[in-house]
C-alpha cells in the first residue's frame, strides 16, 4: 500500500472514532419514549367501592343467548329466525325405529375393465394396500359384500347379511396424483 492510501485510511478511521467518541459522551437530551399524558379531556372514574359485585357475576352468568347460532367460518347465509313452535304431544304407543344408517362399504372403487367379446366387466377396487379384482356377482371381504353391477361412473354393492345396497362413484387410482 503506498503512503497516500495509507493517510487516506488513517484519516477516515480517525474521522470514525470522532464519531464514535461524540455518540458515547454527548449529553442526554430529552429522550422519552412512551406515552404522554397531556390529555386534559381524561377524567378518572370516581369509584366509592373497589370491591367485586359477586352478584352482578352470578346474574350475568345465568343470561342465556336466544339469538341466532350459526357457525361464523361457515360461509353461508344466515338462517332464518325459528318460530315458536308449540309442543305437539305424540302418542305414547310404539314408534318406528330410525332407518339404518347408509351402508358403508371400507372399499374404493377406480377402475374398470371390460372383454371385446360379451361386454363382461371387471372392477379394479382398493381395500387399504390390497387391490381386489371382482366380476360382477363376485363375493369379498370373506362373504359379508357382493359386486352387483357396474357402470362407467360406479357400482353397486350390496351387504349380504341385511340386504342393504351402496353406489361406490369411481375416483382416483391410489398412490396416483391427479392431473
Amino acid at each position: 500500500m503506498s503512503r497516500r492510501n495509507e493517510i487516506y485510511v488513517f484519516a477516515a478511521l480517525l474521522l470514525v472514532l470522532v464519531f464514535v467518541l461524540y455518540r458515547a459522551i454527548r449529553p442526554a437530551g430529552v429522550t422519552v419514549t412512551g406515552v404522554y399524558a397531556d390529555n386534559t379531556k381524561f377524567h378518572p372514574l370516581d369509584v366509592q367501592e373497589p370491591q367485586l359485585h359477586l352478584n352482578l357475576l352470578d346474574n350475568l352468568r345465568k343470561i342465556e343467548y336466544t339469538g341466532v347460532h350459526r357457525n361464523i367460518f361457515v360461509a353461508e347465509p344466515i338462517p332464518p329466525p325459528r318460530a315458536q313452535q308449540t309442543r305437539v304431544e305424540r302418542p305414547a304407543g310404539p314408534q318406528a325405529p330410525p332407518p339404518p344408517p347408509p351402508l358403508e362399504v371400507p372399499v374404493k372403487f377406480f377402475g374398470y375393465a371390460s372383454e371385446q367379446h360379451g361386454g363382461h366387466r371387471v372392477g379394479f377396487f382398493a381395500s387399504g394396500d390390497d387391490v381386489l379384482v371382482l366380476a360382477q356377482g363376485d363375493e369379498f371381504l370373506s362373504g359379508r359384500y357382493r359386486l352387483l353391477s357396474i357402470s362407467n361412473t360406479s357400482a353397486e354393492v350390496m351387504e349380504i347379511s341385511s340386504g342393504r345396497q351402496a353406489t361406490l362413484p369411481i375416483t382416483q387410482p391410489p398412490g396416483q396424483a391427479s392431473n
